[in-house]
């Protein structure tokens, strides 16, 4: 193979074949590369593309990014139908096959270790949005004089009030399902909270977690998060997954 070996997880050897028409970053492949009884999955991409001063530029091209994050997560899914990967960081690039063996050499208790916690486990994202509220119209502006400077600041007072009164009712339900679903995983990451204006979501976001649940109990899990949908107007929920467990590797960044 010519060209940089991009990594996209580590996993235990597996018989099952990847889907014939899985295609990598790139476009490329991917295919396995066996090394001390793990397994990097790599696949192939240009030099030019991914140097260290092509990345520099890649990473402030939000367009690239968006692209890359599909076709490495595309791999991990369907890695993920055939074994327990280990996700790496996006844009893990080696310069030949001996660096990626020396990266599993360098690595290797690291990576037994959380292959063997995550065996049998997936990831669920669970989101909570407080819905946004439309502003008040004022019928009648201050300008014209039916409607007075402090009727005008009381109602925006009022509208304030309202507005933390829903953030708060919205926070609250926030930590009532979140305390519920600990309880049925085994471990938990709380994300930040995503900004709307870069998400294009709808909404406040006042919960972003990730939660680590075995596949055997993922049925009741899904339950618990749809039992709660409506408890509360103006608040959305939103599930995703089951993923690999990528907030569980400590490559998550």
């Amino acid at each position: 193979m010519t060209g940089l070996r991009y990594v996209y997880a580590v996993c235990r050897p597996f018989e099952l074949p990847l889907q014939s028409q899985l295609a990598g970053v790139g476009g490329a492949p991917p295919g396995v590369l066996h090394h001390h009884g793990l397994v990097a999955v790599v696949s192939t991409v240009p030099e030019a593309h991914f140097s260290e001063e092509a990345l520099k530029a890649h990473l402030e091209d939000l367009d690239w990014l968006a692209a890359t994050a599909r076709a490495h997560q595309g791999v991990v899914d369907a890695l993920s139908t055939v074994t327990t990967p280990l996700p790496l960081r996006l844009a893990t690039v080696f310069h030949d096959n001996s660096g990626v063996r020396a990266m599993i050499e360098a690595r290797e208790d690291d990576f037994r270790r959380i292959l063997d916690r995550l065996e049998g486990r997936v990831e669920w994202g669970v989101k909570v949005y407080l819905e946004p509220e439309p502003e008040p119209a004022e019928a009648v502006p201050v300008a014209s004089g039916q409607v007075s400077g402090r009727d005008y600041l009381r109602r925006r007072r009022e509208h304030s009030r309202g507005q933390e009164d829903r953030w708060q009712r919205a926070e609250r339900f926030a930590r009532s399902l979140h305390e519920r679903l600990v309880g049925h995983a085994e471990d938990v990451r709380i994300h930040a909270p995503q900004n709307s204006a870069l998400s294009a979501v709808p909404g406040q976001n006042v919960l972003n977690a990730a939660y680590l649940v075995p596949r055997r109990h993922s049925e009741e899990f899904v339950e618990l998060v749809d039992r709660t949908k409506d408890e509360e107007p103006g608040i959305r929920v939103e599930l995703t997954g089951p993923w690999a467990a990528y907030s569980f590797t400590g490559e998550e960044s």
